[in-house]
């Protein structure tokens, strides 16, 4: 079977037509892109996708690779959809600056207007007369509909000295009531993650195969989560690979705590987090809160969650750490064959396109290069982190997952897992980009003896 992981042909990333598209369309459009003027990730995820490109009812434009003809669509759906785009871009500058003037604080403000926006933009076109009092009134709504579901009312939820009490006593009797799985117990589902594996990476997706349904119905992901309990070794088939991948800074992960107070930069691993720091996370990612519980429910669903195996209620969730973790030993974007594990179809999927980006080819020629690094140790210390991408990896999968389970959004079959799994992949990777072009931004203005390896 030929290779299926780069474009052929005329073949284009999606993600390039959306940005050549969207350039295309000219000013007017500042609020809703980046500095070099591509969409921005927010953009593309709650606008463009799902309401201009709507991959459901276009399947033949769901897919990472476009042929001509529907990158001429997909194309085509954009530049008609301009017009409708720039007033998007005007009702939301507007609306972050009625926010401001109410004095409204809590939440990203992309995640909760942009697609509001396009709905405004939709129904009355650019903001005209009346749009200061619409605008006031959709901020109050959305205010309104989060209220009851912002840190601020966790952080007075947990405050309560006679509340907290109750809830350590909860978990300390759940955690309590754990039993660990037997060694031997996870053999089996290697075995089957490597069948879910090769069957993805493909550019339809992932191909139908009983092997995911069969690792649910057993409880692999349960059984992964009692062996991090037990403190279990060579599940990946490395013993220098610890079984927890990142997930606990421990050798197992400790029992939960309250908490009262959480930073998005000092955040922990996982499995080591407070009650209060999951529901941050929750809270502060969360683009429609009114879906959410309140923060009664929240805590007391979080309280069982967080004792859970691998801090995850859903079975299919769970299932999907273990196949994200058999993923992730295998991630190799250096290109040194050097992974625990033989490549599936997944690996070389997500290895090929990460060993194309210019990053992994400078830190490549960094892990061979017998002079030490000539910027001072900023760009090592990011291919230090293509060494062991597996850390970065499980942390982000974890993250979506859990938001998924607070949500009640179990993953019904293989290609919503993988969907998922390759999703985090690419996010890793676009993440490791941005910091190494930071990093190069700040070596270039150190001089020019800086800026020479840019163009290594």
């Amino acid at each position: 079977m030929p290779p299926l992981t780069q474009p052929t042909g005329e073949r284009r990333p999606r993600a390039m037509v959306i940005d050549r598209a969207w350039r295309g369309l000219g000013p007017g459009l500042e609020s809703l892109s980046g500095p070099g003027g591509a969409p921005l990730t927010r953009t593309v995820k709650l606008i463009v996708l799902p309401l201009i490109v709507r991959p459901a009812l276009s399947p033949e434009l769901a897919t990472d690779f476009l042929g001509p003809a529907q990158a001429a669509r997909l194309g085509a759906l954009i530049r008609e959809s301009g017009a409708r785009l720039g007033a998007t871009a005007q009702w939301f500058t507007l609306l972050k600056r009625t926010r401001r003037a109410l004095g409204v604080v809590a939440g990203n403000p992309q995640d909760l207007y942009f697609q509001r926006c396009f709905e405004l933009a939709a129904e009355h076109g650019a903001p005209a007369a009346g749009a200061d009092a619409l605008a006031r009134a959709v901020v109050e709504d959305v205010a309104d509909a989060a209220d009851g579901r912002t840190v601020d009312v966790l952080k007075d939820h947990l405050a309560d000295a006679t509340r907290r009490a109750r809830l350590d006593g909860e978990l300390a009797t759940v955690w309590g009531s754990r039993s660990p799985a037997p060694v031997a117990d996870t053999a089996a589902a290697v075995e089957l993650a490597t069948e879910v594996l090769e069957a993805c990476g493909t550019p339809g997706g992932a191909r139908n195969t009983p092997a995911y349904a069969s690792m649910v119905r057993a409880e692999h992901g349960d059984l992964l989560g009692r062996a991090l309990w037990a403190h279990t070794d060579g599940v990946w088939g490395g013993e220098d690979l610890p079984a927890h991948l990142g997930l606990t800074g421990r050798q197992v992960p400790p029992r939960p705590e309250v908490g009262r107070g959480a930073s998005t930069a000092t955040l922990p691993a996982p499995l080591d987090r407070t009650l209060f720091e999951r529901l941050f996370a929750v809270l502060q990612s969360s683009a429609r809160r009114e879906e959410l519980p309140t923060v009664p429910e929240l805590v007391g669903r979080e309280v069982g969650r967080s004792c859970a195996p691998l801090g995850l209620h859903d079975e299919s969730l769970r299932v999907t750490v273990f196949l994200g973790g058999r993923l992730a030993v295998g991630l190799d974007p250096l290109g040194t064959g050097q992974c625990a594990l033989g490549p599936t179809t997944a690996h070389r999927a997500v290895n090929s396109r990460w060993r194309r980006e210019a990053s992994a080819l400078r830190a490549r020629r960094m892990t061979v290069s017998p002079r030490p690094d000539p910027d001072g140790g900023a760009l090592d210390a990011l291919a230090q982190d293509l060494r062991t991408p597996w850390a970065a990896y499980m942390r982000r999968l974890w993250v979506r997952l859990h938001g998924r389970d607070v949500r009640g959004a179990p993953l019904e079959d293989v290609a919503s897992a993988w969907a998922v799994l390759d999703g985090v992949a690419r996010s890793v990777m676009m993440d490791h980009r941005a910091r190494v072009r930071a990093a190069l931004r700040t070596l270039s203005a150190t001089g020019p003896e800086a800026t020479a390896p840019r163009s290594a």
